[in-house]
């Protein structure tokens, strides 16, 4: 098994953690009371146009019906909106992923940065958000199923048993309530590069638009850029259509860039080393030639909101 250094070491840059609900919490306060909808799923998407404007009615489960100027869908992987605009499906990367929060009441006593441990077909890390709270997560090859109980117990004592002690540890001091899995899905990205991402006043932004696999750990900071993009064509454009046109643009590529380099990360890193060829690609081409190519990609300055 392969102990890689931690992440970010010397760069200046790395692996930033948070809880999502101050996250959440932190972008619905900037929002005007009785913004936000919930328990609302869309069910159908209709487009119309009224002279030189154009109108999206949405219907939800509930009966409510909801009129637009623009609809931007956030609905993540299976969204609506972006099989509404035609996208191809998202495909199963043949991975799957847990994660989950390690609380220690007295301290964990970890430093404050990325441990990282690969294996053949096997990844995990963990990262502190607090001195007495850690984010873990463990990829393989294999899918997980049962209660969040056996899962942990699954990972524990099948999949992570030749993990370093301290990893193990940290699995088992998880909060149950934390625990998730999933299979690790993610858009081809010449769906994005030649796909409708838009049409007219209607798109789509982060997972409905670009779901990739977490191992450039880019998935909600490329959201985050969407929403910045889309934000600053919306306000110095002369139309929402062309506003929306622009967007778009300007996403396309870096989102399929995105994809490809998450999608080629996990599948080298997780490979069995035991063959030439695969030595090879790993640590000439990956290591040598690609790896400082996807730091770059990951490096990314957006741009500013709009004053």
């Amino acid at each position: 098994m392969d102990k890689r250094r931690p992440c970010g070491r010397g760069s200046g840059r790395g692996p930033r953690v948070v809880h999502r609900k101050a996250l959440l919490e932190a972008l619905a306060e900037e929002l005007p009371i009785n913004t936000i909808r919930f328990s609302s799923r869309l069910t159908s998407i209709e487009a119309q146009s009224k002279q030189s404007s154009s109108l999206v009615t949405l219907r939800l489960e509930d009966g409510t019906q909801i009129t637009a100027k623009v609809l931007i869908g956030c609905d993540g992987v299976k969204s609506v909106v972006a099989r509404w605009l035609g996208l191809g499906e998202v495909v199963n990367s043949g991975r799957s992923a847990v994660r989950g929060l390690a609380v220690y009441p007295q301290g964990h006593g970890f430093k404050h940065e990325m441990q990282q441990f690969i294996d053949v077909g096997k990844r995990g890390a963990f990262l502190p958000l607090t001195d007495k709270e850690l984010y873990w997560f463990f990829t393989c090859n294999s899918t997980f199923k049962g209660d969040v109980e056996l899962i942990r117990r699954e990972v524990v004592e099948m999949h992570a048993n030749n993990f370093p002690p301290a990893y193990v540890d940290v699995i088992c001091h998880t909060d149950p309530s934390t625990l998730t899995s999933a299979s690790l899905m993610f858009r081809y990205p010449w769906d994005v590069l030649f796909g409708n991402l838009s049409k007219g006043t209607i798109t789509v932004a982060g997972d409905a638009m670009h779901p990739m696999t977490p191992d450039l750990g880019q998935g909600g900071c490329s959201a985050l850029e969407d929403a910045i993009v889309l934000s600053r064509h919306i306000g110095g454009e002369s139309s929402a259509a062309k506003a929306i046109a622009s967007y778009v643009k300007e996403r396309r590529y870096r989102a399929a860039g995105l994809i490809t380099a998450s999608y080629l990360s996990g599948w080298i890193l997780q490979q069995d080393g035991s063959g030439w060829w695969i030595k090879f690609i790993r640590d000439f081409i990956f290591f040598r030639l690609l790896s400082k190519k996807i730091n770059n990609v990951v490096s990314f300055d957006c741009g500013r909101l709009p004053e």
